[in-house]
C-alpha cells in the first residue's frame, strides 16, 4: 500500500469538504422548508424535508464522499477532525495546515455555489438565509451563547471519539463511513434548533460571509469550539477505551495496483473478479 500524493490528498479534502457542504446547506437551503401551490385549496402544500431532511442530507455527504475519496485523503472534511486526529497522533502535524486550507476553499467554494444558485429565484434574499450558525439572536432556537458553546465542544468530541474508533483496524471492516455519517446525523437532530450545527469550522466558514447578518462576527465560536471539543476527544480516547492505536495514521492509502498495470498489459482489459 502507498499513501497517494500531497496533492491527491487535499484536492480530495477540498472535494469531500466542498460536496458536505453544499449538499448539506444545500438541503437547509433549497428544500428544508419549501412550499408548493395545492391546486386543491388554493394554499400552498409543504413539501419540504424538515430537520430530519437536513440531519440526513450532512450524513449521507459524508457516507458518499468518504467511500468515494476516503481512501485518498483519510476523508476528514473538517478542521477540527484534523486537529483532533493530531492531537490524537493519529495523522502528522506537519500535514494538518495544508488539509485545513483545503477544507476552507472547499467550503467557500460551496458557499459561493449555494449563493449564485438562490440568486437565481426572484425575490430570494441571501442575508441570513444561507444556513450559516450563531448563537443569541442569530441560533435557530435562541440559545445563548454558552449554550452553543457547550454543545458545540460536546458534540464534537463525540463525533472525533467516533472517528477515532471505528477507524482502528479491529473495528468492523468497511462500515467506517456509515457509522460516522450516521453519527453526524444524529449531531444534527440533536443541535440543529440550537446552533444550525456546525461540529465543522469549514463549514460554517463557507457559508458565514455569504449569509452576512452577523454570522461573520459570530464565526469564532464555530472555530473555538469544534477544535476544542475535538482535540479533547484525541488527548482522551486512547485513556478512556483502552485502546492505543496513536500509530496508526487515518490517512489515504492505494494499492499499487490500483495505480498502473504491468508492463504490456492492456489497462482497458477487463479484469478478473
Amino acid at each position: 500500500m502507498r499513501t497517494p500524493s500531497m496533492p491527491q490528498r487535499l484536492a480530495a479534502e477540498f472535494l469531500g469538504t466542498f460536496w458536505l457542504v453544499f449538499a448539506g446547506c444545500g438541503s437547509a437551503v433549497f428544500a428544508a422548508g419549501f412550499l408548493a401551490p395545492n391546486v386543491l385549496s388554493g394554499g400552498s402544500l409543504h413539501l419540504g424535508i424538515g430537520f430530519l431532511g437536513v440531519a440526513l442530507a450532512f450524513g449521507l455527504s459524508v457516507v458518499t464522499m468518504a467511500y468515494a475519496v476516503g481512501h485518498v485523503s483519510g476523508a476528514h472534511f473538517n478542521p477540527a477532525v484534523t486537529i483532533g486526529v493530531a492531537v490524537a497522533r493519529r495523522f502528522e502535524w506537519r500535514d494538518v495546515p495544508g488539509y485545513v486550507v483545503s477544507q476552507v476553499a472547499g467550503g467557500l467554494f460551496a458557499g459561493f455555489a449555494l449563493w449564485a444558485i438562490a440568486r437565481g429565484k426572484p425575490g430570494f434574499d441571501a442575508t441570513g438565509h444561507l444556513a450559516a450558525n450563531g448563537f443569541g439572536e442569530h441560533s435557530p432556537g435562541g440559545y445563548s451563547l454558552v449554550a452553543v458553546l457547550c454543545t458545540e465542544i460536546l458534540l464534537t468530541a463525540v463525533f472525533v471519539y467516533v472517528i477515532l474508533g471505528v477507524t482502528d483496524s479491529r473495528a468492523p471492516d468497511g462500515f467506517a463511513p456509515l457509522a460516522i455519517g450516521l453519527t453526524l446525523t444524529l449531531i444534527h437532530l440533536v443541535s440543529i434548533p440550537i446552533s444550525n450545527t456546525s461540529v465543522n469550522p469549514a463549514r460554517s466558514t463557507g457559508v458565514a460571509f455569504f449569509n452576512g447578518d452577523g454570522a461573520p462576527g459570530q464565526l469564532w465560536l464555530f472555530w473555538l469550539a469544534p477544535i476544542a471539543g475535538a482535540a479533547i476527544a484525541g488527548a482522551t480516547f486512547h485513556l478512556i477505551t483502552g485502546v492505543d492505536r496513536r500509530d496508526r495514521d487515518i490517512t489515504g492509502e492505494i494499492a499499487p495496483e490500483d495505480v498502473a498495470v504491468a508492463e504490456g498489459v492492456d489497462p482497458d482489459a477487463p479484469r478478473r473478479p
